[in-house]
């Protein structure tokens, strides 16, 4: 089992089991289309539709499913782009969705039915960002809403009615790390340092203004954590272990996820440390757009970390 053997964790169902429900420690978990579809009634559930596109949403959607586009959490600070807006500014984004601090909330996407768009991204990047200041129950729905309607499963296209929520940010110091903290921590014997990108753009294909990664990153890209032809659908308990052990990706280490803009960090963040239980995660929010940036931070080019 992939939580005995190798993330060291105390359940023995392990991830296979689990995922036939709900599984995770802490505040984000991973749920089942079944789970969903059992709990469409629960009163207190708020339902988060973030298909890339509000015209899929329009398309199809799951009963109740409030839209919200994770582009609009971020935007440009001094002329840095992609910085995650002040916290007031979070607050009203929530409560226009309708969301309590205590209230458990469920984040879903997919490919548009209609425009064929959306990277599978954005259930995690909302579900981060969600935990980040401040939400306490958070659920990812394995598979997102093409696993949904592959399984016949009931869609939408009527808009719920949602009162405006009281939600108050509270940032999670544990979550985010700058810069400076990165650049303290990353050569450390104990630190992984993984960039969440293509192999391609790991290796030096990018449009930033230096070619590469960060000194000492391993390449994890965030797809190869999925499935092949689903996006938000997490690959097999023996198919994440192959890939843990492989890079000696352990729990007695500090992980530290990065990539472009912070965003496909999200995904190998909550695995490690939410699905998995990893008890030291970090995530370098920055990332390689603000890390390129300075002529003085330095970049490897090519398959090797150094």
């Amino acid at each position: 089992m992939l939580a005995a053997a190798v993330v060291g964790l105390s359940s023995a169902a392990g991830l296979t089991a689990e995922r036939n429900s709900l599984y995770g420690k802490g505040v984000v978990k991973l749920v089942s289309t079944e789970w969903l579809q059992n709990h469409l009634q629960d009163p207190d559930l708020l339902i988060v539709d973030a298909q890339a596109d509000v015209y899929d949403y329009f398309a199809q959607h799951i009963a109740g499913a409030v839209h919200f586009c994770d582009a609009t959490l971020r935007a440009p600070e001094h002329g840095m782009p992609v910085r995650y807006l002040a916290p007031a500014a979070m607050e009203l984004l929530f409560c226009r969705l309708g969301l309590h601090n205590d209230q458990p909330v469920v984040v879903y996407t997919g490919k548009g039915k209609l425009t064929g768009g959306g990277d599978g991204l954005a259930q995690t990047m909302v579900a981060y960002t969600m935990a980040r200041f401040g939400q306490d129950t958070i659920y990812v729905l394995d598979g997102g809403l093409d696993k949904w309607t592959a399984e016949k499963r009931p869609v939408t296209q009527e808009f719920p009615r949602v009162k405006e929520g009281n939600f108050k940010a509270a940032i999670r110091q544990e979550c985010p790390i700058d810069m400076e903290q990165l650049k303290k921590l990353k050569d450390r014997d104990n630190v992984i340092l993984l960039d969440a990108r293509p192999t391609k753009t790991y290796e030096g294909q990018g449009p930033w203004v230096k070619a590469g990664h960060i000194p000492g990153a391993l390449s994890l890209p965030w797809r190869s954590l999925m499935a092949p032809d689903n996006p938000t659908l997490l690959k097999s308990e023996e198919e994440i272990a192959a890939m843990l052990k492989k890079l000696n990706i352990t729990p007695d280490k500090t992980i530290i996820t990065y990539c472009g803009t912070g965003r496909e960090a999200t995904n190998p963040y909550i695995l490690f440390k939410y699905y998995l239980g990893y008890p030291d995660v970090k995530l370098y929010e920055g990332s390689f757009t603000e890390w390129s940036a300075y002529p003085e931070n330095p970049t490897v080019t090519g398959p090797n970390p150094r």
